[in-house]
């Protein structure tokens, strides 16, 4: 399937930035008029993967962080976050509910999260390389009929 639009993004791994991560990912999905719901299952969803690359791809250092969108004809987002963090050892682990690798005060729910609020969640990692984490949603009371955006 064919993007009909795209965005891309690159930011400085600071906590600061979640905030302006999150809002841009939100004002790139507004073109296709989701619904308070949608937009903020897609901001919460965004705001935690970019959490992770904060947290956890770089826990001792400031590095990037790629965020790339793409709206696709049929109304489905997909949003990747990426950085060239340490990678992550064990995915399925990671994944598992309340499982962290940062510490008492994680939760250990960001994937979890992500995965209840977007209809797939795809995680690819490199120890020492970085991870990519793809966001899909399809929103279903977009507005735009038959258009080009």
């Amino acid at each position: 399937m064919k993007a009909v639009n795209y965005m891309k993004l690159e930011i400085p791994s600071r906590s600061a930035n979640e905030a302006f991560a999150r809002g841009a990912a939100a004002c790139f999905v507004s073109q296709l008029d989701p619904t308070i719901d949608e937009l903020g299952d897609i901001k919460t969803a965004v705001s935690e993967a970019v959490t992770n690359c904060i947290v956890h791809a770089y826990p001792d250092a400031i590095g990037k962080i790629y965020i790339s969108g793409k709206i696709f004809e049929d109304g489905t987002v997909e949003i990747s976050v990426r950085d060239k963090g340490c990678g992550i050892e064990d995915i399925h682990k990671a994944m598992e509910p309340l499982y962290t690798s940062g510490g008492e005060e994680r939760a250990g729910m960001g994937f979890t999260i992500m995965e209840s609020f977007m209809d797939k969640v795809k995680v690819r990692s490199a120890l020492g390389r970085g991870t990519t984490v793809v966001l899909r949603r399809k929103i279903v009371s977009r507005n735009i009929q038959n258009e080009r955006l």
